[in-house]
């Protein structure tokens, strides 16, 4: 698996393309007591082919049980999303408000409520009001519009301070097919999903099997190689739906590698906005290992490095603190020989090896990379010299906002 192109290309879109097969809307339904939008509704013009990837947290939202169960099955209709109330750890009544929404939008819509899956996203604890997501039902089919995703991407939000929105246009073989990502998240972001709620339409189409594939592995590479805080959600969810209305995709097929690569450029462009939001955030910082034993020893590196509170409250501070990388490098279960370590900051145009030899090269060196530290974002190089192992995580600063914003979200 490469991961050379995850984060590097910037296609966020702030005009979503009109994906043939694919109606949203997003409404203000009440669940959230500041009238803002909660409500959200992706609905395929017919049955389509569909793939899921959801929390690996022990302890999972009604919603996220269901949806996981329909979405095995490989075909959806439509996909409900509600802001404002994870419905989670709720229990049978949180599994019957899940059901009881969905039921009321296939009902409505005329087709199967099994073809519905749910996602939730909000505080833990509270029940769903389907009451309320029932009576704005009509509201929300009356909003459904191919040009609407900018309002579905406004109604899934929560602590977001902006819609992610990616989108990507690529040519396979004498087609054009584009793809659609939308996805929220802000804080409670980690591996094992990344804690978020992510949507991929393209009008491309596949076997279940085969989206199942892509989506697993795009994910690894994107989603699931981030972090903002250490912390997985109960209701982590991410879709890819396939309408099929320009081409079909087919396993070992060149056009399905080019697919899987624009699949992980816009995962990646919607991982990325997710770090820049974390809460509280000023830098996005990539760590990047190489010269590990294997690709799994460079992956434990750099998910420690990305993960440490000492080295991420150092980023905030611009404080090349070359001694908390390498220490976290260390004690994450990598083999390396730490007199072999390199550790180099990367700007836009100027790179600072502060790191050579397992020993600081000096002052001045830290001085240079505390300049490019001081930027929204840059690399951070380590070098392990044992191997050809390479992998690497997104992650950010850690300052006092964060803290603000989780110690009163309750509130």
């Amino acid at each position: 698996m490469t991961f050379s192109s995850a984060f590097d290309v910037d296609i966020d879109s702030t005009s979503p393309p009109i994906v043939k097969g694919f109606r949203f809307a997003g409404i203000a339904s009440g669940i959230k007591s500041n009238g803002k939008p909660d409500l959200g509704l992706i609905l395929a013009d017919e049955l389509v082919a569909a793939a899921g990837v959801f929390t690996r947290n022990r302890v999972r939202a009604a919603p996220v049980e269901i949806a996981e169960k329909r979405t095995r099955k490989g075909k959806l209709r439509a996909v409900l999303v509600n802001s404002g109330n994870a419905n989670a750890c709720t229990g049978a009544p949180g599994k019957k408000a899940t059901e009881v929404s969905t039921a009321a939008l296939a009902k409505r819509a005329g087709f199967k409520a099994e073809e519905v899956a749910p996602a939730s996203t909000g505080v833990i604890g509270a029940l769903l009001p389907a009451d309320k997501i029932v009576d704005a039902m009509p509201r929300l089919l009356d909003a459904v519009g191919a040009d609407r995703a900018s309002d579905f991407a406004r109604a899934i939000m929560t602590t977001d301070q902006w819609p992610k929105v990616a989108a990507r246009k690529v040519r396979l073989g004498n087609k054009d097919v584009t793809l659609l990502g939308i996805a929220k998240g802000a804080g409670m972001i980690h591996p094992d999903m990344a804690t978020t709620l992510g949507f991929v339409v393209t009008d491309a189409g596949a076997s279940p099997a085969l989206l199942a594939k892509l989506l697993r592995e795009a994910t690894d590479v994107t989603f699931n190689s981030v972090s903002v805080d250490g912390d997985t959600s109960t209701n982590d969810s991410l879709f890819l739906l396939a309408s099929g209305q320009s081409t079909m995709l087919k396993a070992g097929a060149k056009e399905t590698a080019r697919f899987r690569e624009a699949l992980i450029d816009v995962l990646g462009a919607l991982a990325r906005n997710i770090v820049r939001d974390g809460e509280g955030a000023n830098h996005v910082v990539e760590i990047v290992v190489q010269g590990a034993k294997s690709d799994a020893d460079a992956r434990k590196a750099a998910k420690t490095i990305a993960t440490s509170p000492l080295v991420k409250t150092a980023f905030h501070g611009h404080d090349a603190n070359w001694g908390r990388i390498l220490a976290a490098a260390g004690r994450s279960g990598a083999v390396f020989d730490p007199a072999k370590a390199e550790i180099r900051i990367e700007g836009n145009k100027t790179k600072v090896a502060i790191v050579k030899r397992g020993m600081p090269i000096g002052k001045e060196a830290e001085a240079e990379a505390a300049k490019i530290m001081a930027t929204p974002s840059y690399r951070i190089l380590v070098k392990l010299g044992v191997g050809k192992g390479a992998s690497r995580y997104l992650t950010c600063d850690f300052g006092k906002s964060y803290i603000e914003i989780n110690a009163n979200y309750r509130s």
